[in-house]
């Protein structure tokens, strides 16, 4: 069985033809010891690809309605709302209005999850 004897880091003694040969790729350098056999092993991890993590988002339709909550005392926002086709719900008690208008008046920060 093999053991790490060392493991190295770019820059570190002993990583500078492998710093030359990979560059920026390289992210490790290990020695290993195979005591069986007499022999020494020098291996290179470096990063083959680099590829977006970002979550794609949910799509939204753009007319399904969406519940958001308002503050009660601000009716000029309030207003607006009704004005875009928004429609108060007083079994949830909240508004709803479209996904398109929500975002049209810049009203994502109402938007309850």
């Amino acid at each position: 069985m093999m053991k790490s004897q060392r493991i190295l880091k770019p820059g570190q003694p002993g990583t500078r033809q492998e710093l030359k040969k990979y560059g920026d790729k390289l992210l490790c350098v290990r020695y290993r010891v195979d005591p069986d056999n007499f022999l020494k092993y020098k291996t290179v991890e470096i990063i083959e690809s680099v590829i977006s993590n970002r979550m794609k988002r949910k799509s939204i339709p753009p007319n399904k309605k969406i519940d958001i909550r308002l503050n009660p005392y601000d009716s000029s926002i309030r207003k607006i709302v009704i004005q875009a086709g928004g429609h108060w719900d007083p079994k949830k008690r909240v508004w709803q209005l479209s996904y398109r208008q929500i975002i049209n008046l810049g009203l994502e920060k109402y938007i309850i999850s």
